[in-house]
C-alpha cells in the first residue's frame, strides 16, 4: 500500500464517540479524544484515569473507533493507488469503483467464512453438552514422543549454512523463492503466511485483569458493516455509529449469547478478537498436564516428535484445514482464556497454537505483560508490532516489570550442573555434529568453565575478607569488569554470535532433554524412560538467558555476586544479571509500534515514567493526560496529619519506626479515628517490620484491645494462602455494621472493622475496597525503599550517570536524578495504596496521610491531581478531628436524606 496516499487522509479528532454505550461524562469524552488523537499522531502517551471513571471502556471505544476509521482510510488509499497517477478523471473513478468492489468481495468472503465458523462452533458446543467427555487414550508412539527415546531428536537443529555449503548463491536464491511459494500454500498451517491487518494490542499485568476487557468490549455499539446482498443499508453510517441494542449486564456473557446476537441481525459489530496466554492456561492435553515437570518443555518435545508421536490435539502440518477452521472459530466470536480453552476441547484442537494462528487476522489482541514486553515471547508468537497500536493497562507496574523480566539469576550449583550436562552431551554426540555445532559447543564449555572459576575465586576471596555483614557477602560489577575476570580466552568470544546460535539451534533444550533421559536411564536401569520427576526449569536455560543479558546492554547492566545460605554447608554463590535502564527493554516496542498508550488509575508522577521509559523519544512525540475523578469533590476529603493527640510531630523516618513513645501516640491517634470513622478503615504501613513493631507496642499498652472495642481488628497475613480468608472475614465484619448500623438491635456495638496492611504487599494493589469497606484509607509514613539494597544503590548511581551523559542540567538546589528516582518509587507506591478507595461515582471516603513530610510541595506534587488539589494540612490534631467529624456528619445526613 502506498503510505503517502494514506497520510494525505489525516483524521480530525471526533467530538463525539457514537459507539460509547452511555452518555459519557466530560472527562470520559476528553480521555477518548486524547487517545484517538494520540494514535493518529503516532504519540507515546501516558493516561491517568482513576478507578471508577470507565477507563477500560474509554480506551477500547477510542482505539477501536480509530481502527474503524483507519480501515476506511486504507480502502481509500488502495483505491487511489489502483487508479494510478496522471490519468483522466473518469478512468480514475472507474478504477476506484473496481477496486472497491474487489475489496467488498474479499470482505464478503471473509464474513461468510466467519459465519460458517460460528455455526460449526455452535454445533460442537451442542455435541459437547450431549456427550460425556472421555480422556483420550495415548498411543505408545505418543509416549515415546514425550519421553524422547530417539537420540536423533537431541541433535541441534540443522543450519542451512552447513547443509548448503556447496550450493551456489544463484541456486540458493532460487530455493528461497520456492520456499516462499510453498509457505503460502494453505495445506501447511504451521508455515502458512497470511496478510495481516492493523490491530490493537491490549496488555495488562494478569489474566484476571484481562478478563475485564471482553465484558466492556461487548457493551460498545459499533455498527456491523455487511457487504452481502441481504444488507438493507449498504451505505450504513460511519463504522462507529451507535445502534440501540440492549447492553450486556455485568455478569460474564456466554459465547452462545454473542453467537445469537451476531446471527439475529441486531447490527452490532463483532471485533475479531484473540486472547493470548501461556501453555499453562491453554493446554488441553490432560496426559501432559498430569505429569510433573516443565509443561513448556514437554509440549515442545511433542512438537519436535515424529508424526505418530505428536500431541493428538495438534494437527500435523499437512492437515492445514483443521487448524485454519479452528482459527476462524476463535475469531468469529470474542473469547477470553476460559472460552478459548473450552473451544479447543470442543474442536479437539490445541487452543495455544490456535490462538497464535489467529493473530494475523485479529483486530484486537489481549495478552499479559510478559508476552508483549519480552522480545523472545513476541518472536515465538509471531507478534509484529510494526505500525500497530499498543495499549498497556495498569502501567504503573511497567518499570518494575521490565526490570524483573530482564533480570536473570544463576547459582554456582546451576553452573556446575550445566557444565556437566554440556560436557556429557558433547562427549555423546561429537562424532555426529556438524563442524559449526562442535565449534559453538566448545565455546560454550569454555565459557561455563570460566564462569565457574570466577564464582569459586570470588567466594574464596570473600571468605578470607570475612562474611559478617551483608556488604561483605555482596559485590556489584560492571559488565566489562565481569568479562575481564572471565579471562582473555573467553573475553574474545563474540556473545552476539553465541546468542544467535543458542536461539537457532535450540541447543539448551536439546542438552537438557538428553540429560533428563540419561539421568532417568541411570536411575531406573531397564525401566521405561521418562522425564525426571518434579523437574524445574533446566539450569542451562538460565545460563543462556544470563549470556543473552550480557550480550544485550553492557553499559546499562550489572552483575551482582551474592553468597547465599545460612550455613557453610549450604552456602553457594548467586550471580544476578540486573538491567538498570528499563527503557532498553521497552525501546523496540516504542520504536516499532505506531502508538503506545500507557494507562492506569494512578500514574503520578508522570515525569518519572517519561524519564525512565522513553528518554530517547522526542518530546513532541510524548504526551500526557490526567483526568479528574467522576465523583463530586464533596465525596472525598484528603488530610495531612502533622501532629498527634499529645502534640508530638508525626514523622516516621527509619529511626523513628521503633520509637516506643511515638508508636504509642500513633496508636492513640488511630484509636481516636476509630471513634469518628464509620464502616471499614484500611491502614497502610511502609513495611512488615514497622507494622510488627507497632503491633508489639500496642499489645503491651493494650491499645490494640482499645481498637477492638470500636472496630474488629485484622492484620495483613504474611502467608499468601491466608489473604483470601482474611479479606472475607473483614468484609463480613464491615457488612454486619452496614446492615444494622447504629440500631439498638445489634449485640455487637462495634462500628465496623479496621484492616492493617503493608504498602506494595498483598493488599495494596488490585483489590477493591469500595463503599463501606474503606470509608477511610490511612497511610502511615512514607514507604521509602531500603537504600542498602545493592540493586537500588546501582540504579541510583546509574540514574545520575545517565543524566550527566545526556547533558541535562538541573536548577541550583534541585534534587539530583538519584534522589528523584528514590522519591518517585516511594510516591508511586503511596498512590497505588490510596487508589484502593473511591471505586465508583457514588463512593466516598477520607484519605489520611500521617507524616509531616506529606506537607512538602515536592511530595504533594507527586500525588494524583484529583487528590492534591483539595489536600488540607492539619497543624493540630484538634483541627483534624473537627474536619473528620464535619465530613462524616455531612455524609450521614446526605445518605439519610437520599435513603
Amino acid at each position: 500500500m502506498n503510505i503517502n496516499h494514506r497520510e494525505d487522509l489525516m483524521f480530525n479528532t471526533p467530538d463525539q464517540f457514537p459507539a460509547f454505550p452511555y452518555l459519557p461524562y466530560s472527562i470520559q469524552n476528553d480521555l477518548m479524544k486524547h487517545v484517538y488523537s494520540s494514535i493518529e499522531r503516532k504519540h507515546v502517551t501516558i493516561v491517568e484515569s482513576p478507578t471508577g471513571t470507565g477507563k477500560t471502556l474509554s480506551l477500547l471505544c477510542s482505539s477501536l473507533s480509530w481502527l474503524a476509521d483507519e480501515r476506511e482510510r486504507a480502502r481509500k488509499g488502495q483505491a487511489t493507488q489502483a487508479s494510478g497517477n496522471h490519468v483522466p478523471t473518469w478512468v480514475t473513478a472507474q478504477a476506484a469503483q473496481i477496486q472497491q468492489r474487489e475489496l467488498e468481495a474479499q470482505d464478503r468472503e471473509y464474513e461468510e467464512r466467519l459465519a460458517k465458523a460460528r455455526k460449526t462452533e455452535a454445533r460442537l458446543r451442542a455435541l459437547a453438552k450431549a456427550r460425556v467427555t472421555k480422556r483420550q487414550r495415548v498411543s505408545a508412539s505418543t509416549v515415546r514422543g514425550l519421553e524422547g527415546d530417539d537420540e536423533d531428536a537431541f541433535l541441534p537443529d540443522s543450519e542451512t549454512k552447513d547443509e548448503d555449503d556447496n550450493i551456489s548463491p544463484v541456486v540458493r536464491a532460487l530455493m528461497e523463492k520456492v520456499d516462499k511459494g510453498i509457505a503460502k500454500h494453505p495445506s501447511s498451517w504451521s508455515e502458512c503466511q497470511e496478510p495481516t491487518c492493523t490491530k490493537v494490542y491490549y496488555a495488562s499485568r494478569t489474566h484476571s485483569q484481562l478478563t475485564q476487557v471482553l465484558p466492556e468490549l461487548r457493551k460498545l455499539n459499533f455498527r456491523h458493516i455487511s457487504y452481502g446482498p441481504s444488507d438493507p443499508s449498504p451505505q450504513a453510517s460511519r463504522p462507529g455509529s451507535r445502534v440501540t441494542t440492549p447492553l450486556s449486564d455485568h455478569k460474564k456473557r456466554s459465547v452462545e449469547a454473542d453467537d445469537t446476537e451476531q446471527n439475529s441481525g441486531t447490527g452490532r459489530r463483532q471485533w475479531r478478537t484473540v486472547a493470548l496466554g501461556s501453555r499453562k492456561q491453554l493446554c488441553i492435553n490432560d496426559d501432559i498436564r498430569s505429569k510433573s515437570g516443565d509443561l513448556d518443555e514437554m509440549c515442545r518435545g511433542l512438537m519436535d516428535a515424529k508424526e505418530e508421536g505428536r500431541c493428538h490435539y495438534l494437527p500435523p502440518a499437512k492437515d492445514g484445514l483443521r487448524m485454519l477452521d479452528f482459527r476462524d472459530q476463535i475469531l468469529a466470536v470474542p473469547k477470553d482464556i476460559e472460552d478459548l480453552a473450552a473451544a479447543g476441547q470442543n474442536a479437539q484442537t490445541c487452543p495455544y497454537y490456535g490462538s497464535r494462528r489467529a493473530i494475523p487476522q485479529a483486530e484486537l489482541v489481549t495478552l499479559p505483560y510478559n508476552l508483549l514486553l519480552q522480545k523472545t515471547a513476541r518472536d515465538a508468537l509471531g507478534i509484529d508490532l510494526s505500525n500497530q497500536v499498543v495499549i498497556i493497562d495498569e502501567a504503573h507496574n511497567l518499570i518494575p516489570t521490565l526490570l524483573s523480566l530482564s533480570s536473570v539469576r544463576v547459582t554456582s550449583h546451576g553452573l556446575l550442573t550445566s557444565s556437566k550436562q554440556v560436557a556429557a552431551y558433547y562427549q555423546k554426540f561429537r562424532t555426529r555434529l556438524f563442524a559449526v555445532h562442535s565449534l559453538h559447543l566448545k565455546r560454550l564449555i569454555r565459557y561455563l568453565d570460566a564462569m565457574q572459576k570466577v564464582t569459586e575465586d570470588w567466594k574464596v576471596s570473600k571468605s578470607k575478607a570475612g562474611l559478617h555483614t551483608a556488604e561483605g557477602r555482596t559485590e556489584v560489577m560492571t559488565i566489562p569488569d565481569f568479562m575481564q575476570r572471565l579471562g582473555r580466552k573467553v573475553e574474545g568470544i563474540n556473545l552476539l554470535e553465541v546468542e544467535a546460535y543458542l536461539k537457532q539451534s535450540k541447543i539448551a533444550r536439546k542438552i537438557s532433554g538428553y540429560a533428563d533421559m540419561a539421568s532417568s536411564q541411570g536411575a531406573q536401569g531397564s525401566l521405561p524412560k521418562k522425564l525426571s520427576p518434579a523437574r524445574a526449569r533446566p539450569p542451562l536455560h538460565a545460563v543462556e538467558a544470563f549470556m543473552v543479558g550480557l550480550a544485550g546492554a553492557r553499559e546499562d547492566g550489572r552483575v551482582i555476586f551474592t553468597i547465599t545460605g545460612d550455613s557453610i554447608q549450604l552456602e553457594e554463590v548467586e550471580m544476578k544479571y540486573q538491567l538498570l535502564n528499563p527503557s532498553i527493554a521497552f525501546r523496540e516496542v516504542v520504536d516499532t509500534a505506531r502508538s503506545v498508550i500507557l494507562a492506569g488509575g494512578t500514574m503520578s508522577p508522570m515525569s518519572d515514567l517519561i524519564a525512565q521509559l522513553v528518554p530517547s523519544v522526542p518530546s513532541e512525540r510524548v504526551s500526557t493526560f490526567s483526568c479528574g475523578h467522576i465523583i463530586p469533590r464533596s465525596h472525598v476529603q484528603t488530610l495531612c496529619l502533622t501532629k498527634g493527640p499529645a502534640g508530638s510531630i508525626m514523622e516516621f523516618k527509619h529511626g523513628q519506626q521503633t520509637d516506643q513513645h511515638l508508636l504509642t501516640e500513633l496508636g492513640q491517634l488511630i484509636s481516636n479515628l476509630c471513634n469518628v470513622i464509620p464502616g471499614g478503615m484500611v491502614v497502610f504501613f511502609p513495611s512488615y517490620s514497622f507494622l510488627n513493631c507497632a503491633q508489639k507496642t500496642w499489645n503491651a499498652t493494650h491499645l490494640l484491645d482499645k481498637f477492638g472495642v470500636k472496630k474488629k481488628v485484622f492484620l495483613e497475613p504474611q502467608d499468601s494462602s491466608m489473604v483470601e480468608s482474611t479479606l472475607r472475614e473483614y468484609a463480613e465484619a464491615v457488612r454486619d455494621f452496614a446492615h444494622f448500623g447504629d440500631s439498638a438491635d445489634r449485640s455487637d456495638k462495634r462500628t465496623g472493622a479496621i484492616l492493617f496492611a503493608v504498602v506494595s504487599a498483598k493488599l495494596s494493589e488490585g483489590l477493591n475496597f469500595s463503599d463501606d469497606l474503606a470509608r477511610a484509607v490511612i497511610i502511615v509514613g512514607l514507604p521509602f525503599a531500603n537504600k542498602n539494597s545493592p540493586e537500588l544503590r546501582e540504579r541510583m548511581r546509574y540514574a545520575n550517570e545517565f543524566e550527566a551523559k545526556s547533558g541535562h542540567k538541573r536548577h541550583p538546589g534541585a534534587k539530583d536524578a538519584a534522589s528523584e528516582l528514590y522519591e518517585n518509587m516511594c510516591m508511586n507506591a503511596v498512590n497505588q495504596s490510596i487508589g484502593r478507595a473511591i471505586r465508583h461515582r457514588m463512593d466516598w471516603a477520607s484519605l489520611i496521610l500521617i507524616d509531616r513530610r506529606y506537607s512538602s510541595a515536592s511530595i504533594q506534587n507527586k500525588l494524583p491531581s484529583w487528590i492534591k488539589s483539595d489536600l488540607v494540612v492539619c497543624e493540630t490534631f484538634g483541627q483534624t478531628m473537627k474536619r473528620l467529624g464535619d465530613f462524616y456528619r455531612e455524609r450521614k445526613h446526605r445518605d439519610f436524606s437520599m435513603g
